[in-house]
């Protein structure tokens, strides 16, 4: 798998096996993120790509200290899951 960001598409992207997970975002203000869709390809469903696809996210958005906004139920959901990133989350 390999994990990369796109910042001015804003995406975080998996590959894996010539296909393409994402993760979308958009600013809040400048200490923010809004973390909005989460697509894994059928073809990767099943093998915890979106998970490493929104845990790279969260690292991301950590290492700037940022905080995250889970419009995404996928993306909350990993949030409630690894409780190392709940003080990350930030209501809209």
């Amino acid at each position: 798998m390999t994990l990369g960001h796109d910042e001015q598409s804003r995406l975080f992207t998996a590959e894996v096996d010539g296909h393409q997970a994402t993760l979308s975002y958009v600013p809040v203000d400048e200490k923010t993120m809004d973390f909005q869709s989460t697509y894994v390809p059928h073809a990767l469903r099943g093998r915890q790509v979106g998970t490493a696809l929104v845990r790279h996210g969260l690292d991301h958005a950590r290492s700037r200290g940022w905080s995250v906004v889970a419009s995404c139920w996928f993306v909350k959901q990993v949030m409630d899951r690894f409780p190392e990133y709940h003080d990350l989350a930030r209501s809209a």
